[in-house]
């Protein structure tokens, strides 16, 4: 079962990096305007030799901004509580810590493909008219792949929690058959005649 957990806190861990590289990095789009290319990303665009940062408000940009940025920080968060549960971090005992490392893991991987949805939207019907020559780079496809990653150790992270819920109560009903059991035996031994 533990190379279960780690496998999803590898996809995690893997997904949170692809994710801070996709933010980080200005290779988003690339398009061609008069005879060079330039490409940009959510926080600056470049030209040959320079790059300059998004000074106008674009609001897609912002919201695509503000979702990596709070799936980043749930994906960080659930790899956190994920560390805690796999070594068996004693305090909050009473915190499901599989259950809350899934749900950060899907919460991670629904704001990132919320982004991503908002980003594509709008390039698609705001460049695809504007230029001719565009095309998606290598930081969109690495947020699409961050998507799938966080996705997956999401769906690890609940299966575990469903087979850890699964083991508890098939240990609760072995504890009330031996019970039942020996108050079965009991109701026997007292039933002996008495000499």
């Amino acid at each position: 079962m533990y190379s279960f957990m780690g496998g999803g806190l590898f996809c995690a861990g893997v997904g949170n990096i692809l994710l801070i590289v996709s933010t980080a990095t200005d290779y988003w789009m690339q398009y061609r305007q008069s005879s060079n290319y330039m490409h940009q990303g959510l926080w600056r665009y470049c030209m040959p030799g320079k790059c300059f940062t998004h000074n106008d408000n674009i609001a897609h940009l912002d919201a695509t901004r503000a979702l990596m940025i709070l799936s980043l920080l749930a994906c960080f968060i659930g790899i956190i509580i994920g560390i805690m549960a796999f070594i068996h971090y004693s305090s909050f005992d009473r915190f499901d810590k599989t259950f809350a490392a899934g749900i950060l893991f899907f919460i991670s991987c629904f704001l990132v493909f919320l982004a991503m949805a908002v980003y594509t939207g709008v390039t698609i019907n705001y460049y695809g008219k504007r230029y001719g020559n565009w095309r998606f780079s290598w930081s969109y496809i690495i947020g699409w792949v961050s998507v799938v990653l966080t996705f997956f150790s999401g769906k690890v992270w609940r299966v575990h929690h469903l087979k850890q819920q699964q083991e508890y109560s098939y240990g609760n009903i072995l504890e009330l058959k031996m019970f039942l059991t020996a108050l079965r035996l009991i109701g026997d031994y007292e039933e002996l005649p008495k000499n």
